[in-house]
């Protein structure tokens, strides 16, 4: 992948609030057209908030197949897939897939599942955290494992909820060093563990510097527990961004997506351009090296435009 001055910051959709494929190849295009290193989105089949979420969910790895092949250089994932959505074996064939239809641009983001009103809607089981995070910790077991296994060679796996006897573990990822995978959260045990055991890159969303720098110091012990170099991981962080040229400009899209002014300026990296690039630089020297720029406006590519050219 060629290194750019855009090459850290990662653009993240969030379709279930509302978007068709042809929105999200859209905001594809212009994210790879300008330089960004990845475009992301989230994998949920339920709108959040007041919004219609019309014309209803896309599934994420469904997408992300077309848009490997609809793109040709920016790298493609989620943020995050949810460990409930799907059953592990499965999962590993289509993101393996959309690696080969990619050329290797893919990332895997997986998660325990958190909104279980998206599990009622659609008939999803929702058991209770504890065995959220068991099945999580199975199936990144069993992923990792049937990538890692050897063309040639069989894997197999015993745990409590699932069981694989004799797998071809086939597809293999095309992508050198393999699909990188990304874990995050706040969890004080189970997520750094995981993280350490299997993640390239750990990822603290929507949160505040304090949180984020106690974390990773979490974080960094668990890999050091397990004899595994801190330096290792990538580590990341998402915000919510809302930027304007003027305070008209960035009135109009907090507005657009139904946020306050000043509430962004708080939590997200928003408000004018020197604010914007105050709170990306902040966020930086506290360590995170990838910035996930959550854009909700998915009409707004002019957005991207502005944001592009304060951070190129």
């Amino acid at each position: 992948m060629t290194t750019t001055a855009l090459t850290p910051y990662r653009i993240f959709t969030e379709p279930q609030q509302g978007a068709t494929y042809d929105d999200l190849l859209a905001v594809a295009l212009r994210s790879e057209s300008l330089g960004f290193g990845a475009f992301f989105r989230s994998d949920h089949y339920l709108k959040m908030g007041s919004v219609s979420g019309d014309p209803g969910p896309s599934d994420a790895w469904v997408t992300l197949g077309g848009l490997a092949r609809d793109t040709t250089k920016i790298r493609l994932g989620t943020l995050v897939t949810a460990a409930t959505f799907r059953h592990p074996g499965p999962l590993a064939i289509s993101v393996a897939n959309v690696d080969q239809m990619s050329g290797g641009r893919v990332e895997l983001g997986l998660g325990a599942g958190w909104y279980e009103a998206e599990h009622l809607a659609y008939g999803i089981p929702f058991p209770a955290l504890g065995e959220r995070f068991d099945r999580l910790t199975e199936q990144l077991a069993i992923i990792d494992g049937m990538w890692q296994t050897p063309a040639g060679e069989t894997f197999s796996y015993a745990g409590d909820y699932w069981s694989l006897t004799d797998s071809p573990a086939l597809p293999k990822p095309v992508q050198s060093g393999g699909i990188p995978i990304i874990i995050g959260g706040r969890g004080a045990k189970k997520t750094p563990a995981l993280t350490a055991a299997y993640a390239a890159e750990f990822n603290m969303p929507f949160t505040d510097l304090s949180t984020f720098a106690a974390q990773s110091t979490v974080v960094r012990g668990a890999c050091e527990a397990i004899g595994r170099s801190p330096n290792d991981l990538a580590w990341s962080a998402a915000l919510v961004a809302c930027v304007g040229s003027t305070e008209d400009e960035f009135t109009r899209r907090a507005e657009a997506i139904g946020r306050e002014p000043d509430e962004l300026r708080q939590n997200g990296a928003a408000g004018s351009t020197d604010q914007f690039i105050d709170t990306i630089e902040k966020w930086h020297e506290a360590g995170a090296e990838r910035i996930y720029l959550q854009i909700l406006d998915l009409s707004d590519l002019d957005h991207l435009d502005l944001i592009a050219s304060l951070l190129g």
